[in-house]
């Protein structure tokens, strides 16, 4: 059986466009325990941009720690929730291109993905809005 980890992610544009940054964390869930968790600052970019990015962020550190993983990605960013289950339709180019890396990082992995409030949302929320007050990238 593989082993489950969870992805927070959430990303945030000060501005929209504006400075942006995305958070992502990786759980334990047995435990509850973070195990991972990375920044990126993105400068200038959209919030969905921002979120996007968190995502895959969030993915490639999990299977970073195992590439055998299933993963359970949890976001508050309904649109990326609904776009990477296939019920809502892309529109914007890039948001069509930062899903299709998505996808093609989550082939052959069982993912499920999870819409979350925002307040159950706050270790990535936090690790965003890290990124972009150090305007700077992080991988702990």
């Amino acid at each position: 059986m593989a082993r489950l980890l969870v992805i927070e992610a959430d990303g945030g544009s000060r501005g929209n466009p504006g400075q942006a940054g995305s958070g992502s964390v990786v759980i334990d869930p047995a435990t509850g325990d973070v195990i991972a968790e990375v920044g990126r600052y993105l400068g200038i970019a959209s919030n969905n941009v921002a979120e996007y990015t968190a995502l895959i962020e969030g993915v490639r550190k999990a299977l970073t720690i195992d590439p055998d993983a299933e993963l359970h990605v949890r976001m508050d960013s309904k649109l990326v929730v609904e776009q990477m289950c296939g019920r809502w339709k892309i529109k914007h180019p890039d948001m069509a291109e930062l899903a299709a890396t998505a996808r093609q990082l989550l082939t052959g992995t069982p993912v499920r993905f999870e819409w979350i409030p925002r307040e159950k949302n706050s270790r990535a929320d936090a690790a965003a809005n890290r990124a972009m007050d150090l305007r700077a990238d992080f991988d702990r």
